[in-house]
């Protein structure tokens, strides 16, 4: 053998051959630069010759390659859906936070539950006359509501015959807040 090849061996391979190199040389090499020098010097990176495969051996290597490539497909498969199994089983409540959520809605209904009894058995309930008079008096509120909002309309329009500019331009100058722009109707006639 040749002695660049025994201290190749002997110092740990072709790596610690060429940091040892670059240290004796203390200077920049490029990649290229240190594989040649290092080759002229110590022979590393010559192709050894491989032997011929037969074209059988080729067949059974292929044959090979497409009975692992099967294997990885189904295996990625196979982690695709676990991945997709954990992601949902992640998003999901656990044991106590779904035993926490029951007792704070069990909390919930006894205290609705209680409120219903409460509800019902309260005796001050609206008489018939209350309700009129809460009905009678809606009416009266909104026939009042009609009459001025149809005089406020005719008054506007009035004004607007005259008016040089636009009614929305003369509504913003003014400051005129229409029920409409606050998505107000005006209840029903009963």
């Amino acid at each position: 053998m040749s002695k660049g090849r025994d201290g190749a061996g002997a110092g740990g391979g072709a790596a610690a051959v060429l940091l040892r190199y670059l240290r004796e040389q203390n200077r920049p090499y490029s990649a290229q630069d240190a594989f040649s020098n290092l080759q002229r010097e110590h022979g590393l990176g010559k192709a050894e010759q491989l032997p011929a495969a037969s074209d059988a051996e080729l067949r059974g290597l292929d044959a090979q390659i497409a009975a692992l490539s099967g294997q990885v497909q189904e295996l990625q498969q196979s982690c695709r859906q676990m991945e997709a199994e954990l992601k949902d089983l992640s998003s999901s409540m656990t044991t106590p936070e779904v035993a926490k959520e029951i007792k704070e809605l069990k909390k919930d209904c006894e205290s609705y539950a209680e409120k219903l009894e409460r509800m019902k058995s309260a005796t001050n309930h609206v008489t018939p006359e209350e309700k009129e008079k809460v009905c009678s008096e809606q009416k009266l509120y909104c026939r009042e509501w009609r009459r001025r909002k149809r005089m406020a309309t005719e008054l506007l329009d009035a004004i607007l015959e005259g008016y040089p500019k636009s009614k929305k331009q003369f509504f913003e100058e003014v400051g005129i807040e229409t029920d409409e722009e606050h998505n107000v109707v005006l209840p029903a006639a009963v």
